[in-house]
């Protein structure tokens, strides 16, 4: 250090904090005594926080700028300590810098497989893997219930906190929601983004935002693999068949045009027996219609689901034998919203057909 430089920082006393670690959180700036002289300027970088505590007591909080520390732009500091406006002497505080960018790509998953209840495997066992994103929301909240006197708080001193956070919150969503086992791995993304909502209060416990959860696989037992594969492929089939049907319309209906150019009856008769054709070929055709699928097998049928609002909080999605069971510990009556795919807006649940059949099948309450 040159001799201005040591005279300039005499005079003017500078704060700030630059990482390139990536993985630190929580920074305390080293000053001994924590003394800091009054007009000391304070830099604070876009994707940071400062706050300065007193005797362990969070005081005033600084976003992204410059700023030059004195009793002005110190109100809570000077309230705590008592200054006078106009207090220009050297003072004591802690200087605590935060990460606030987005920490990305920690993994998460279950260490050992959750047995889930399924209505129509029974009883089975679910490995799921993935990852998440995740920052810090509330610095005085983190400083309190984590950091506490770390005055160098990294990434891997939480991780493990927070995979297991998610790892348990998955398990209780997917536990309690009723999902089938088949429909819970048809759409990750969507599985992602209410387990996202779902466990967001977890993390906020701590300071910290969940910004977003990856369901990257979910393994299943082979039985619950060979069901899914029997649903794409009737549905694959189930498109072929129209096409198939489409084509043998279309080359009927052109051999019936040229039918115009043969003589007397053959040609009648051509043309009558192609049309005939023809009509079939456009409707289902009859049961032993090689090209017509069979029906489609229980197992692969489409289940439909439904979202309720039950004490102020949305819940699901939920199929009906979890419905019933709302229904049944009276957590779900009439008058409870209820939105499935396909409806323009909640609506009462006495209005769904399916969910008023569950409803007419309870009791009516005890005479007095």
């Amino acid at each position: 250090m040159g001799i201005w430089d040591k005279l300039w920082g005499e005079l003017v006393d500078v704060i700030e904090w630059t990482d390139d670690s990536r993985h630190t959180l929580v920074y305390r700036f080293p000053r001994h005594g924590n003394e800091i002289k009054n007009g000391a300027m304070l830099t604070v970088r876009e994707g940071q926080v400062a706050a300065l505590v007193n005797e362990g007591e969070l005081a005033d909080v600084f976003t992204p700028g410059l700023y030059q520390l004195e009793t002005a732009n110190l109100p809570i500091l000077s309230t705590l300590q008592g200054w006078k406006h106009g207090f220009e002497s050297p003072f004591k505080a802690e200087v605590y810098f935060f990460n606030t960018r987005t920490f990305t790509d920690m993994k998460w998953g279950l260490r050992n497989p959750l047995i889930l209840r399924d209505k129509e495997f029974g009883v089975i066992r679910v490995r799921a893997f993935g990852s998440y994103t995740f920052r810090i929301a509330e610095p005085a909240v983190l400083l309190r219930e984590i950091v506490g006197t770390d005055g160098h708080f990294v990434l891997e001193e939480i991780i493990g906190q927070l995979k297991n956070l998610v790892v348990s919150g998955f398990a209780q969503v997917i536990s309690q929601s009723g999902v089938p086992v088949l429909d819970l791995v048809a759409s990750y993304d969507d599985l992602g983004q209410f387990l996202t909502e779902q466990i967001q209060p977890m993390f906020a416990a701590y300071g910290l935002s969940l910004e977003q959860l990856l369901v990257e696989n979910i393994s299943v037992p082979e039985a619950v693999e060979k069901a899914l594969d029997e649903r794409a492929s009737a549905i694959a089939v189930g498109d072929l068949n129209r096409f198939s049907r489409y084509q043998q319309a279309q080359s009927m209906r052109d051999a019936a045009n040229q039918s115009g150019t043969m003589g007397g009856a053959m040609g009648m008769g051509m043309g009558f027996g192609m049309a005939q054709a023809f009509g079939q070929a456009l409707t289902k055709g009859d049961d032993t219609d090689p090209l017509e699928p069979p029906p489609m097998p229980e197992s692969v049928k489409e289940i439909k689901h439904y979202f309720v609002v039950v004490d102020g909080k949305r819940m699901g999605p939920l199929n009906l034998a979890a419905i019933k069971e709302l229904i049944e510990k009276q957590q779900l009556k009439a008058e409870t919203l209820v939105w499935t795919a396909g409806m323009h807006d909640w609506s009462g649940a006495d209005q769904i057909k399916e969910i008023n059949a569950l409803l007419q099948q309870q009791p009516p309450p005890m005479p007095h």
